[in-house]
């Protein structure tokens, strides 16, 4: 299946993600009896004020400051420009390329354009703009060496387009569609749009932006922003609270819209008993979608849970921690990123999606996932039950045997 063959004008065309027919029956574009041709669903954008118009109307930005100061950049240095938008996580995971396009270009000029600009590594990416009406504007009328989009959503895909570079790597719009800017970007095109050919992908999510990027993947690790202070001031209140036990941060959940990932109530509870019994000591961690989740854990187990925080004090915390328990969320990313040892719980996904880097072990249910990429389940017993508590036991002094190492 090549991205020449995808049936854009289809109704059912979903602009970056497997169309219901695909969900429901495996069907591709050159296979399938569910065509319905609809020319509405084009958008052809013929000159740069056409996409930025349309940027603005799909996005409805509200009025925010102007950003009005050129920034003076040496001539020699490559200008780059990144279009990461989210989430949080996905952000994260994309900075191993800053390392690699310092190792092939030297001196490099980084602009990058999110919606989680708290993320972005400020000590390494020059120019960090939140994704808004002045930022868009403002970059709109750059000039670039580089410029790459690793976002199908339609307004990154038009950004690209507009922007003034010498080269384009990932996603542009193009023909009134989402599109290609080079080859190498076709096999994350297509493996996003068809989930049967998705589940038979074996590269990991860092080989295929690499790729994208006409690189190739050597292990270069995640950037994040990190407050070291606030670390350090953590660091002296776990002395007190963990008394020089391995501290095992367990992130019980991912938010509210991926319950099919949660691992069930009473084998968390059951998990921290035992490791308490072992003399770990439990950390109970997430957002405010797991606080009730957590003060609950807390109640049964004694387990410690210090409340909500904000990201960089997030971030703080777990780098305070030695082994990281985690479904597949942000969590994993900031525990890869700061070279924690961890424990992924993964079902609806391709497994070959996650490179940790020699640092961690992903646990599956023995039973498999009827739901790929799904946020609801069929089975009668979800499959995240087959996990047992003793596995995942395993797996953590296994984890704990590597710290000692």
């Amino acid at each position: 299946m090549r991205s020449k063959d995808v049936k854009y004008d289809c109704s059912h065309f979903e602009g970056h993600i497997p169309c219901k027919p695909n969900k429901q029956f495996d069907v591709q574009c050159d296979n399938c009896s569910h065509y319905d041709k609809d020319i509405s669903v084009i958008i052809n954008l013929d000159t740069q004020k056409s996409l930025l118009q349309e940027i603005y109307k799909i996005c409805d930005f509200t009025k925010e400051d102007i950003v009005t100061e050129k920034p003076i950049i040496p001539k020699h240095v490559t200008k780059i420009l990144f279009i990461k938008l989210g989430a949080i996580g996905d952000v994260i995971r994309t900075t191993p390329l800053i390392e690699k396009y310092k190792n092939e270009y030297g001196d490099c000029h980084f602009s990058w354009i999110t919606h989680s600009p708290q993320v972005v590594p400020k000590d390494e990416v020059d120019l960090v703009y939140k994704w808004n009406e002045a930022s868009v504007s403002f970059l709109a009328n750059q000039d670039f060496d580089i410029a790459i989009n690793l976002d199908k959503d339609k307004e990154a895909c038009m950004l690209l387009s507009h922007v003034n570079a010498k080269s384009k790597f990932g996603f542009i719009w193009k023909d009134g569609h989402i599109n290609i800017a080079t080859e190498k970007a076709e096999h994350k095109l297509i493996t996003g749009l068809f989930d049967h050919i998705s589940k038979k992908n074996t590269k990991n999510y860092l080989e295929e932006i690499f790729e994208i990027c006409h690189f190739e993947f050597n292990k270069e690790e995640y950037l994040i922003n990190l407050n070291e202070d606030l670390s350090n001031q953590w660091k002296e209140k776990f002395k007190r609270l963990a008394s020089g036990k391995t501290i095992i941060g367990l992130n019980t959940g991912c938010g509210l819209r991926w319950k099919t990932r949660l691992w069930p109530k009473d084998y968390w509870v059951e998990l921290i008993k035992d490791l308490e019994k072992q003399g770990y000591f439990c950390l109970l961690m997430g957002g405010p979608d797991e606080d009730e989740t957590n003060r609950y854990y807390q109640l049964k187990t004694g387990a410690t849970y210090l409340g909500t925080f904000s990201l960089e004090e997030f971030i703080a915390i777990t780098n305070n921690t030695d082994i990281i328990v985690t479904p597949v969320s942000m969590m994993m990313h900031i525990a890869l990123a700061l070279k924690k040892q961890l424990m992924l719980f993964h079902n609806i996904f391709n497994v070959h999606e996650f490179e940790l880097y020699g640092r961690g072990v992903i646990i599956e249910p023995t039973s498999g996932c009827d739901c790929y990429f799904g946020n609801s389940c069929s089975r009668e017993k979800r499959c995240m039950n087959d996990i047992s508590v003793q596995d995942v036991l395993s797996n953590i002094v296994f984890l704990n045997m590597n710290l000692k190492k």
